[in-house]
């Protein structure tokens, strides 16, 4: 007999017998990279553990890791974006300079209201001085949404400046004292429009880094980040405010100093993010760069090279393209029923004038419609540019120019990592038959 046979007749079941129940031998295996040992095991519920049965690695290693697995994404680097570590860095220095700066703030407003500046009272007073005039700052700046959704990175911007503004009115706070409540007033009406603006665009800066669907692994590890720099930055301003700021002439020192860091930080994180949703600018600057060289730009390839500061300045290269001017400023009714009668299936009107071309969408266009857009007045340019006077075809010559190029070079643009689904032009004007 041999030892299937014997097996089959051990396991054989006699009648009536009971059967023991099965035992679930778990899933699991050991891996070893340089010196450390993993065990992997499935639980019951499906999820993975890990667990480090031997590192014989140095101090300094396990520390490193340690602080990279609670404060940036699994699988970093590889699962994030270029520019993340270079966006997290000054993000790290942007929250301890605006926690420093706070704390001398609100020691101000502590020496303004007749009190004694000591450190521990600064909490108190900030959340008694913020309730007021701060939520009114919240509620105006909430109706700018669209905008904030087609310039992220211009109102991550602002809302650092607005928020310094605040700090700065708090902590001149003691050279007036009789306008104590008038100051710290609007000091948090500026701050509460800056916290609403920076929440506003959290979303859509941290989107910009997700590579494999990780945007709350993103979401968590940036405010864990946050958190702990402000804990840092809280430390720094107590020091200072007990130290070289415990007077006035220390804080007029120091508090722009730390603004002027807080604010450069802010730039360079903006500047590190690479968007890759369709506005006015970067759609200008896509077009224009296909034009010149036949290719199509990345988020990453754009993101030095976007104006945080004035967004709507015109591209030539690209048309002179703009976009979200109402439709009765822009085109008579006798044009407007001409250019459907041409173009019927187009989501676009173009208005070409002395200085720029006016393209005006349908409410539900898409960022493939305003890409279609932006290429026929950008062929129809070039070409006035080069027969040195506008042809009664050359609309016509340069909407087939585009329809010849347009799929594969929408192709190339979402193979880039662009969203071609929605065009955001913020508060521009829209048209509908």
């Amino acid at each position: 007999m041999n030892l299937l046979d014997k097996l089959k007749r051990h396991t054989k079941t006699e009648p009536g017998e009971v059967k023991a129940p099965q035992v679930q031998v778990p899933v699991y295996w050991l891996e070893t990279s340089d010196t450390v040992s993993r065990r992997y095991e499935f639980e019951p519920d499906g999820y993975l553990s890990v667990k480090v049965v031997n590192d014989s690695r140095p101090v300094y290693h396990r520390v490193v890791e340690s602080f990279l697995n609670k404060f940036f994404p699994s699988g970093y680097p590889y699962s994030v974006n270029e520019g993340y570590l270079r966006y997290t860095q000054f993000r790290a220095l942007q929250h301890m300079t605006s926690a420093a700066l706070s704390v001398l703030s609100t020691q101000s407003l502590l020496f303004a209201a007749g009190l004694r500046p000591t450190p521990a009272q600064a909490t108190a007073v900030s959340w008694i001085l913020k309730d007021g005039m701060q939520h009114m700052g919240k509620l105006i700046c909430s109706n700018l949404g669209a905008r904030m959704d087609s310039e992220p990175k211009r109102w991550r911007i602002l809302a650092d400046v607005l928020y310094d503004l605040g700090t700065g009115l708090e902590v001149l706070s003691p050279l007036c004292p009789h306008l104590f409540l008038e100051v710290a007033g609007l000091g948090n009406f500026a701050k509460g429009m800056a916290v609403v603006a920076a929440r506003a665009t959290r979303l859509p800066i941290y989107s910009s880094f997700a590579k494999e669907g990780n945007l709350s692994d993103l979401f968590a590890k940036g405010e864990a980040i946050s958190t702990l720099f402000n804990v840092v930055g809280l430390g720094v301003g107590i020091h200072l405010a007990s130290t070289v700021c415990s007077s006035m002439q220390g804080k007029l020192i120091a508090g722009p100093l730390l603004s002027i860091i807080h604010v450069f930080s802010v730039v360079e994180e903006m500047r590190a993010a690479p968007i890759n949703t369709l506005n006015p600018q970067r759609t200008a600057m896509i077009v224009a760069d296909f034009l010149k060289t036949g290719k199509v730009s990345s988020p990453a390839d754009l993101r030095y090279r976007e104006d945080l500061l004035f967004p709507g300045r015109l591209i030539e290269d690209a048309g002179n393209v703009k976009v979200g001017r109402a439709l009765h400023k822009v085109v008579k009714p006798s044009k407007l029923q001409e250019w459907k009668e041409t173009f019927p299936e187009e989501k676009f009107v173009l208005s070409h004038g002395n200085k720029w071309t006016d393209m005006l969408l349908e409410h539900n266009a898409t960022a493939e419609d305003a890409l279609r857009g932006w290429l026929v007045a950008a062929y129809a340019t070039s070409m006035e540019k080069s027969f040195h006077e506008p042809s009664a075809s050359m609309l016509q010559d340069a909407y087939d120019k585009m329809n010849s190029i347009f799929t594969p070079f929408l192709n190339e643009l979402q193979a880039k990592g662009w969203h071609t689904d929605r065009f955001l032009d913020g508060t521009g004007s829209r048209f509908a038959f």
